[in-house]
């Protein structure tokens, strides 16, 4: 049963961040963005179970809940705290899967070693994170968990940021969110 550390704030009024003492996983990410996508997971079913909870995003000793902007949430935080104590701490694999990447073309080998380095650290201690879906042509499409994939400044100021970044490499790449 993970125990809840911290509660933290985002950059996203609608996301909180819970900073936990056990691990949910380890190193693979869950997301769900509604309570069909959840069903197969225990813990993100129960968390759709509270109203207003509309996104549930997890990866090892942090889970960021946001609701639709309409609860109160000292009263929301109560409430989702339950389940998330509840949970099964999980248990490290006997080896750890890595995802390879070394078979990407070069110009998304580099993006991608960029914005691990300088963009995904920030997303993920505020409560979310990026995936790089792929590089069509010029055009670099990401997508957003957790936090971020409703936050106002994940979809303006970082995407900027991080079409700035991925430029220094390519100088002709447009971003999208997918």
């Amino acid at each position: 049963m993970p125990k809840i550390a911290d509660i933290e704030d985002t950059p996203n009024p609608n996301a909180v961040k819970f900073v936990l003492k056990d691990r949910l996983t380890w190193g693979t990410a869950c997301s769900f963005g509604n309570a069909e996508a959840a069903a197969s997971d225990p813990l993100a079913a129960k968390l759709f179970e509270i109203p207003h909870v509309v996104n549930v995003y997890y990866m090892d000793k942090w889970i960021t809940v946001t609701q639709d902007g309409t609860a109160d949430w000292p009263t929301l935080v109560r409430e989702i705290a339950m389940p998330i104590r509840e949970a099964e701490a999980a248990q490290k694999p006997a080896s750890e899967d890595v995802a390879n990447f070394d078979d990407d073309e070069p110009r998304l080998a580099a993006i991608r070693k960029l914005l691990d380095a300088q963009v995904r650290p920030a997303l993920v201690s505020d409560g979310g994170d990026l995936q790089i879906v792929g590089l069509e042509g010029n055009v670099l499409s990401i997508r957003y968990f957790g936090a971020c994939g409703s936050c106002p400044s994940s979809l303006a100021g970082t995407l900027s940021a991080i079409g700035n970044l991925a430029r220094t490499i390519e100088p002709d790449i447009e971003v999208e969110v997918v």
